[in-house]
Order: C-alpha cells, then structure tokens, then sequence
C-alpha cells in the first residue's frame, strides 16, 4: 500500500488523523489497554458505525494557541544575512551518501559566507526524537519535527539542509506544504541498493538481513522515490564532491546563491 497525504477516508480506507472531542474522556493508549484504547464512531442521525479508530497518544493541545506576530520577520532577517532561505531536503537509503554530501556542501557554503544548519537523521534522534522509534507511525512523526523545525530555520533566514532517509512521499510532501513556494527544493540522493549495501559503512544492511533490525527502509520495510525532485542525484555515477558541487551550481542557477 502506498502512504498518501488525505483531508478524508473513503469505504474501508485507513488513515491517521488527530481528533477533537467537545468533552473530556478518559483514555489508555491501545498498545497499553486494548478496552479504553479503542473507539467507533456513531452517525447521531442514523445510529450507524462509520468509523472505528485505535488510540496512539494525546496530543495536549490547547484550543487558546494564537499565532503572535513578530515585527522581525522572515524576510528582514534574510536581508541580514545577505541570502534567501531554503530547505534543501535530501531524500534516499541509508548509505546514499546524503550525510556525506550535504556536509559537504553545507562546508562549500559556509566558506562563502552563507549562514547555514545541517540536520542530520542519526543526530536529530540523539536528542529532539530520540522518544521515537522506527514504526511506520514514528517515522511519520520523525519527519513531522524535522518539517516544522526546518521551517523555523527558514522563518530564521537560514539556508538549511535534512539529510533524512524520508522514505515516504506523503510526509515529503507534507514538508514541502510547510514551507513558502520555492522555498523547499528536494534533493534526491538516488543510490541502487545493490551499492548502499556493499558500502554497508554502519554495518546496519547486515543487521537487517539478519534480522537484528526491523522496518529497516530497504529491506523490510518499503522507500519510495520521489517522482518529480528538483535535483536528482545518481551517486552510482558520481563522487559525493562532485555531487555537491552539481548542487552548488543548482542552487546558483535558481539564484538562491550567487556564483
């Protein structure tokens, strides 16, 4: 099945979603309590069930939040820097080289004077994610953070690159919907699995294959490439410096940077 950004659920489609009561309940998670973690949904009208749902977790939000405007913006603190900001998001398997390649040209811009932050998928989990784990959902929720994130670097003026495995199009695409047009450019670091698993650098394809390693992407559990990405990348073909700096010259080309 594929995983796919949605505003509704047809006939016997399955979804995640947030959902808002208009009194309080009491709840378990369905993976602690299987009698208060489930739920259905009933039509007041017709007393039919339309829906059932499994409990993940509460979200803890307050109905009171207001956006607060800010006399320093985005575009102001850009002028600052003397640059626009950016997302660069690299997307691919794990040893594609995206770590090594964003570096690199996170250090090529930096060098020119550029204000840039790399976040890196291993170091996000040492810290802001490292609640998560590796589920389908958790991966979603890993991304979620990074997006919004991300999107606060950008609001900061910065040029930031994720180097995420990311292997969903749906929650791709729900970065991309963060942030302002042509403020998100996806970098598709795009790497045969026969050679990601000959490089093998952290010893993880060999874990998996041996089962020490669950949902690993890959193996088993499914990466699905991006079908239109502003820059594709074939480092079957290609050193990571030459990749870095083809994206270097993107960049320019899209006159996010100067030459």
């Amino acid at each position: 099945f594929e995983h796919v950004a949605a505003t509704k659920l047809e006939l016997n489609e399955i979804g995640v979603c947030n959902i808002a009561t208009d009194r309080q309940i009491a709840f378990d998670p369905y993976d602690q309590n299987r009698e208060t973690g489930g739920f259905i949904l009933i039509d007041r009208m017709t007393n039919a069930t339309v829906g059932m749902g499994l409990v993940h977790f509460a979200l803890r939000r307050s109905a009171n939040i207001h956006w607060q405007a800010m006399e320093v913006d985005r575009l102001r603190r850009a002028e600052l820097k003397n640059q626009k900001p950016v997302v660069l998001w690299f997307t691919g398997l794990s040893g594609s080289g995206k770590s090594t390649i964003a570096n690199l040209l996170e250090k090529k811009l930096a060098g020119l004077g550029h204000h840039t932050y790399l976040l890196d998928g291993d170091n996000v989990r040492h810290g802001l994610n490292r609640d998560l784990g590796f589920t389908d959902a958790d991966r979603v929720e890993n991304i979620r953070r990074v997006a919004e994130v991300s999107k606060l670097m950008a609001d900061a003026g910065l040029i930031t690159l994720v180097s995420f495995i990311s292997p969903f199009r749906s929650e791709r695409r729900m970065a991309r919907e963060l942030m302002p047009e042509g403020e998100f450019i996806e970098v598709f670091v795009d790497t045969p699995l026969e050679l990601a698993e000959q490089r093998d650098v952290k010893g993880l394809y060999k874990k998996a294959r041996a089962g020490e390693i669950r949902n690993f992407t890959g193996i088993d559990s499914p990466y699905e490439p991006p079908e239109a990405a502003e820059i594709h990348v074939r480092t079957a073909d290609m050193a990571a410096e030459d990749a870095a700096s083809m994206i270097f010259d993107a960049l320019v080309a899209r006159k996010i940077i100067s030459g």
